[in-house]
């Protein structure tokens, strides 16, 4: 007999806060304010300048102003509740919109390497250093102030898209530093090839972090398993639980705030469906307690014998 102890319409899920919502709706305005802001200062001076470097930063501002406007979209999407047409919500939205900011970021960290080549091949230089000095630091400050805010957010909400979103600008942050530091360097040496060089290390650095924001955003859409220790201590709550006489077909996945748990667990045959039941519940309870900043959608079927090796599942 099987007993699911959770609709799918109607998950034992908290709702979030209103601070928490209040912060993931924010956060993704204020990012995109800020990269409308450096963008258009970066791209005039990189365009005056001609240094590959801040131009290739201009273009990155661009692209986190389009992507945090997408990221504000899919928070509000994911947050909405599970409905008849989604009965397990619209979690796996923060998943793809990771994954989908993460190709837009490797695709500027390619237009970067490609400017750096460009530049070296038709042997441009860098004028007007100072002014680009000066809007480097300025954007250092700005994207700081934003990486704190950030990650204000994530700890509070614990929101894969702001995380994202967190990876992307502290990127930001490593870039604007390598680019004020080859704008140094021109400054008080001339070499002018420090520009390039800082400029495919920007590029290549992009792409390595955003191959990782990929790589998580799709395994989520494939619907890979919770973390191991968290499998683990599943695993533990069921086992030293003295009622249970064993368990199988334990599967796991996650998909933004959401956590799905689903597994057959064995009890005395003659056991009272009410005693069972409350078994299943005190579960239910302790696995929530691994993770109190997210939701649970728990499934527990109940059996009176180990039938794992009678079916596949």
């Amino acid at each position: 007999m099987a007993v699911d102890l959770v609709n799918p319409n109607d998950p034992h899920l908290q709702k979030p806060t209103h601070q928490s919502t209040t912060l993931e709706k924010r956060a993704p305005l204020v990012a995109t304010a800020l990269s409308l802001l450096l963008a258009i200062i970066k791209l005039s001076v990189g365009i005056l300048s001609g240094s590959v470097a801040l131009l290739a930063s201009a273009v990155d501002s661009i692209m986190d102003m389009f992507v945090s406007v997408f990221n504000f979209l899919a928070i509000r999407l994911s947050d909405r509740s599970p409905d008849e047409q989604f009965p397990f919500g619209y979690g796996k939205i923060e998943a793809l919109a990771a994954t989908l900011e993460g190709l837009v970021v490797m695709g500027s960290g390619l237009f970067i390497i490609y400017e750096s080549i460009q530049k070296f091949i038709k042997h441009e230089s860098v004028t007007h250093i100072s002014l680009s000095i000066a809007v480097m630091a300025l954007s250092i400050v700005i994207v700081g102030g934003l990486v704190a805010f950030l990650t204000y957010v994530v700890k509070k909400t614990n929101n894969m898209v702001i995380k994202a979103d967190l990876l992307h600008y502290k990127t930001d942050l490593y870039s604007n530093g390598a680019v004020l530091l080859s704008l140094g360097i021109i400054y008080f040496t001339n070499w002018y090839w420090v520009d390039i060089l800082f400029g495919l290390a920007i590029g290549l650095y992009i792409i390595k972090e955003a191959y990782e924001l990929v790589e998580e955003g799709s395994h989520i859409l494939l619907d890979v398993s919770l973390p191991r220790d968290e499998v683990e201590k599943i695993i533990s709550l069921v086992k030293n639980d003295p009622d249970i006489q064993g368990f199988h077909f334990l599967k796991t996945r996650y998909a933004g705030k959401y956590k799905f748990v689903e597994m057959h667990i064995v009890l005395v045959p003659d056991i009272l469906l009410l005693h069972a039941h409350r078994i299943a519940d005190s579960i239910e309870d302790k696995i929530k307690e691994i993770d109190k900043n997210s939701k649970w959608h728990i499934m527990i079927h109940l059996d009176p014998y180990d039938d794992s090796l009678m079916h596949d599942v």
